[in-house]
């Protein structure tokens, strides 16, 4: 009983403290270190600035640099009004203390200090307009903390900020000795504890509102969605920048497909032609509807495609484009086809790898194509097959030629014949083409999206027009080297053939940790952030450079809403469709049934 009691006691005892703990006491850091130059919140580190010097001219969003600073920073303004008698009384005191000085300068036959008589010319201006009512006085504070994580970050984010600052003239000094009254100075409680003020009247103090936000509105373009900063609408082409390559990454249900859709549907209307690598057919109604070509590839569809092709062949015998011919256009077939068949055949040693590309080069000589151009456009007996190439390989009769052979056997006689093996009768003469690979099993899917790449990029390559090609759930690429390359690769050499690549993805980790997804990143100059999950925030705020701020906004978005980056410029945005677009593009299982059942 003794024992219980004690128990009672020293839980009533617990009780009474958590009742007498305040607000103050649950947000309260465990421990503050007061420095000179800094100050550090358990650890977090921080660095407070005031401005102790303005430029003498500014002009209006003067301030933006510092608003838009690529780190988050703690900003603090504060404005004191004065009486303009006050004012004018020690105005013209300083105006006599002035002209004082010039005098005594040139009558002892000194020159007359420019600075002085600069600020003479200010200070008359400036008593005229407050006389006239024309201005008012007031007192300005500025303060700037910089937060970081750590004693080196704050050195270097300190010297940004401070040279950011000399950029627009302005002088800023550490708060040295009064760090803490600095940070104070710079939450969100509305205290000035430096009061270190600077005059201004109303038309300069009127320049220093951050209202600035960046906008992303061209004279030309399509609508992306609306800039969530000011309501401006993000227009833009994706075609005016360094290349027209984007990438989309965004948790699934976030809203991405919806947004590539309406930028497919709406680049139509300008004439751009639109080509889809969809895994689970949803672009199928956005097709019918535009009146697009629709594949279905699977192992019983008829839509078949010949890897073999050459860029210069045509399956209708016409040469569509005004490109010129290329003698290495063999040689350049070769290396893309070894690339597809390690997908195929799986890891290949260096013999192996020496024997594939032997019989390559004679599978494309038994047809009368060799690198001599010529040979190249429209060959009569059209390009080989992968049945050709398996009958070369049978006929060297080397171990490595064998092994090569047993592994493209099942593409050939097995369960997988008919696929890769067959003759392309499908063009791209639609402006609004899809390739869906819903139908092929899950290990066919990255062989089938290969070739059909390497289809497009050998057919786009005859002619320039502007096009998209939209590749969705790219992941499937990113986890094989050889097919993450080619995607690589085709980033990088879009912009020469007017092509912009789209690639989309859920699978953050695939794609990110990946150095050619990176590639890819850096080669696409819009990209687009949609709603994440925990999991991949961190990943995403160190690829991009998210501020805090970016980081929770991706966590909390809702469908449709995300950060758009176009070159140096990135804003919040809302996806929006009107009802008839959206009737095409939506993919939600609800309404969709509802539609059904109508």
């Amino acid at each position: 009983m003794a024992i219980l009691s004690l128990f009672k006691k020293q839980a009533q005892n617990n009780q009474n403290i958590a009742h007498q703990l305040t607000l103050e006491d649950v947000l309260a850091p465990s421990e503050i270190e007061v420095d000179f130059n800094n100050l550090r919140i358990d650890n977090r580190f921080f660095r407070t600035y005031f401005v102790s010097d303005y430029p003498r001219f500014v002009e209006p969003n003067w301030l933006e640099p510092l608003i838009s600073f690529d780190h988050s920073l703690l900003i603090s303004m504060f404005i004191y009004p004065s009486q303009s008698s006050g004012v004018l009384d020690e105005l013209k005191r300083k105006i006599a203390e002035m002209e004082a000085t010039i005098q005594t300068d040139l009558e002892r036959g000194r020159g007359v200090d420019p600075t002085v008589e600069v600020a003479l010319e200010d200070a008359h201006l400036l008593q005229d307009q407050l006389v006239r009512g024309v201005e008012r006085f007031f007192q300005f504070s500025l303060y700037v903390s910089v937060p970081s994580n750590s004693k080196e970050e704050l050195h270097n984010t300190s010297k940004l900020v401070e040279s950011t600052l000399a950029s627009l003239s302005i002088t800023a000094r550490p708060t040295t000795l009064q760090m803490e009254d600095g940070f104070r100075s710079t939450l969100p409680l509305g205290q000035d504890q430096l009061n270190l003020t600077h005059n201004m009247d109303t038309t300069a103090l009127a320049t220093t509102f951050p209202f600035a936000s960046s906008e992303l509105t061209a004279n030309e373009g399509i609508m992306y969605g609306i800039n969530e900063h000011n309501d401006s609408l993000i227009l833009f082409d994706r075609f005016s920048l360094e290349n027209g390559n984007s990438c989309i990454f965004a948790k699934s249900g976030a809203g991405k497909s919806y947004l590539v859709k309406l930028e497919a549907l709406r680049s139509l209307m300008f004439g751009v032609e639109v080509i889809v690598i969809d895994p689970e057919q949803e672009y199928l109604p956005l097709a019918q509807a535009v009146g697009g070509e629709f594949i279905n590839f699977s192992t019983s569809s008829p839509a078949k495609i010949n890897p073999f092709d050459l860029s210069q062949s045509s399956t209708d015998g016409e040469n569509e484009g005004n490109l010129p011919s290329s003698g290495s256009e063999l040689g350049r077939k070769i290396l893309s086809l070894t690339s597809f068949l390690k997908l195929v055949l799986g890891q290949l040693s260096a013999t192996e790898a020496a024997v594939l590309d032997r019989s390559l080069k004679q599978t494309y000589q038994l047809k009368g194509i060799t690198d001599n151009p010529k040979t190249q456009l429209n060959p009569p007996s059209g390009p080989p097959l992968m049945e050709d190439l398996y009958r070369v390989l049978i006929g060297m009769e080397e171990k490595g030629a064998m092994e090569l052979a047993a592994r493209l056997e099942r593409f050939i006689k097995g369960s997988l014949a008919g696929i890769f093996s067959t003759q392309s009768n499908i063009d791209l003469k639609n402006p609004f083409t899809v390739f869906s690979v819903r139908d092929l099993p899950d290990q066919l899917r990255p062989l089938a999206i290969h070739m059909i790449l390497e289809y497009v990029w050998t057919k786009i390559r005859t002619k320039l027009k502007r096009r998209i090609m939209i590749v969705d759930e790219a992941w499937y690429l990113m986890r094989n080297p050889d097919s993450a390359d080619f995607l690589v690769d085709m980033a990088k050499r879009a912009r020469k053939y007017y092509l912009g690549l789209t690639t989309i993805t859920q699978d953050v980790e695939d794609f990110l940790t990946n150095e050619r997804g990176k590639e890819i990143i850096s080669n696409s100059s819009i990209q687009i952030l949609l709603k994440q999950a925990p999991a991949s925030i961190d990943l995403l705020a160190d690829i991009f450079n998210l501020s805090e701020g970016e980081a929770r906004l991706l966590l909390s978005e809702g469908i449709g809403q995300g950060l758009f980056f176009a070159g140096n410029t990135h804003v919040a945005m809302r996806v929006v469709a009107s009802p008839q677009e959206h009737q095409l593009v939506t993919s939600n299982p609800q309404e969709l049934m509802a539609r059904q059942n109508v």
